[in-house]
């Protein structure tokens, strides 16, 4: 098998864990909007957030060390060593972290959780399993095990959605959907555990190069918390000004609209080390021809999802919410959905950047980003409400793009594609005439809308030569898997 087309099957397996993960997630938005109030919907919003912000931080960027050191480690013992060195060390700082979180638990229910004190007892033993989870789920990228991987992910969106629905249809509200993502959290560590043991085995760690894992994993964490600012951080300026029924209206939205980044999460995964490869063996033909081919996959469906998820905004989140939430936040979605057509396509592009290792630049303009984003968070969200939220994350996914783009194309390693996007903005266009035209009102419209779009779309894209044969057969091999 030649390695593009390992490449674009992998790209295709990725692609459809997370098309499938989100699809998962989005089943339960209508499970908890429809049955329980808004402001307790609001504290679900919130207890993601927290987990989202917490472990990144609390593991102090080393699980992305297995990734970087262990990926060459074939020796058994050498294994153990660097695996059990690293768990250790997170179980410490994140059992560190849970514990001053159940200490203060009355405060964080108080500010954060609308004084559910037994929800915020429950949030620190979901960050202690966060933590761990993410430690076997990068060593089986480490292996190579892309199947394992894709399957505890969905494994874990598929327990999370049972058993919170569960609870949720008994009338246990926020507190029995927070009590069913513990118990999927636990499921899924032990499963994952389980392999982890039969792949490596037992040892106890040595610590001989936990200093090479510090001085690679430290300098991520400007990197994680800046990007949990620009992502999350607008959901407590919500709560805090506005309350959490607010974060609640505008969740939904922003959830619709970020549907974008599904589409760079695959390339994001795997780019990484087949760019490098290619730019340390000077390969600079297939390094540009694999960076083309991967921005136009990104493009050639980003572009028209987000004219299609903008229009269809209001439609979708009656279906999925209720109307309240709706009429109150539809307007969240086209933001969003711009926001992270450019963030998805930076992280695409910004692969030059880190084969160059510049990633410095990376961290100096995500952190930029991220305070101006915090800053514009606490003036605009109280003058103009949560749709002062999505603005703010519009400009800095804006000013994060400019940067990126800038610097990366610099070097000269890869041009854009001016005419195909020139092609599918103009095949977008012509596609939202129709959906607006249409203007779906339930399901079943949605989904022949939907229909109606996308081959429209494609028709008009294949018309005007927007791809061509040899692209055409490494998308086909993203799908042939």
């Amino acid at each position: 098998m030649t390695e593009h087309k390992l490449f674009a099957q992998r790209i295709g397996l990725i692609g459809l864990t997370y098309v499938l993960t989100t699809l998962i997630r989005i089943l339960l938005v209508p499970i908890l909007t429809k049955n329980m109030p808004i402001e307790e919907y609001g504290i679900w919003v919130q207890v993601n957030a927290t987990i989202g912000l917490v472990p990144p931080i609390v593991g102090l960027g080393l699980p992305f060390a297995l990734v970087r050191f262990l990926a060459s480690t074939e020796d058994r013992k050498d294994l153990q060593e660097g695996f059990y060195s690293i768990s250790f060390v997170v179980l410490l700082t994140s059992g560190i972290v849970s514990l001053l979180f159940l200490i203060f638990s009355k405060t964080f229910a108080t500010i954060l959780f609308d004084n559910n004190i037994k929800v915020a007892m429950i949030i620190p033993a979901i960050i202690l399993l966060q933590s761990l989870i993410d430690l076997p789920m990068n060593l089986f990228r480490v292996f190579q095990k892309i199947k394992r991987h894709s399957f505890f992910l969905i494994l874990d969106m598929l327990f999370t959605v049972s058993f919170a629905s569960y609870f949720i249809i008994l009338g246990q509200g926020v507190l029995g959907a927070v009590v069913g993502l513990l118990i999927s959290k636990i499921l899924v560590f032990s499963g994952m555990m389980i392999f982890v043991f039969k792949e490596i085995g037992f040892g106890f760690p040595k610590f001989l190069n936990l200093r090479k894992y510090f001085n690679f994993s430290i300098p991520l964490l400007p990197s994680n918390l800046s990007n949990w600012i620009i992502n999350s951080s607008d959901r407590y300026v919500i709560t805090i000004f506005l309350g959490t029924a607010f974060a609640g209206y505008f969740t939904p939205g922003y959830t619709v609209g970020s549907l974008i980044l599904t589409f760079a999460t695959p390339l994001s995964f795997l780019l990484p080390p087949v760019l490098s490869k290619y730019y340390d063996e000077r390969k600079f033909n297939e390094f540009n021809k694999v960076l083309k081919y991967s921005t136009k996959y990104y493009l050639l469906i980003a572009i028209p999802s987000v004219f299609g998820l903008s229009i269809l905004s209001k439609t979708l989140l009656t279906i999925l919410t209720t109307p309240e939430i709706a009429n109150i936040g539809y307007l969240i979605t086209p933001y969003t959905a711009v926001s992270y057509l450019l963030y998805g396509l930076q992280g695409i592009v910004g692969n030059i950047l880190v084969v160059e290792n510049k990633t410095r630049i990376i961290g100096i303009i995500m952190s930029v980003s991220a305070v101006v984003n915090l800053v514009l968070n606490i003036l605009v969200i109280p003058l103009i409400g949560i749709n002062g939220a999505a603005l703010t994350t519009l400009i800095s996914f804006i000013i994060i793009f400019v940067v990126v783009l800038y610097y990366s194309l610099k070097p000269k390693l890869f041009t854009f594609d001016i005419n195909f996007i020139i092609k599918s903005l103009l095949a977008s266009s012509l596609m939202s005439l129709v959906v607006i035209y249409l203007n779906p009102a339930n399901l079943n419209n949605l989904l022949f809308t939907v229909g109606i779009g996308a081959a429209l779309y494609f028709g008009i894209i294949f018309s005007l030569n927007g791809i061509n044969k040899e692209e055409i057969k490494f998308f086909r091999r993203i799908v042939s898997k």
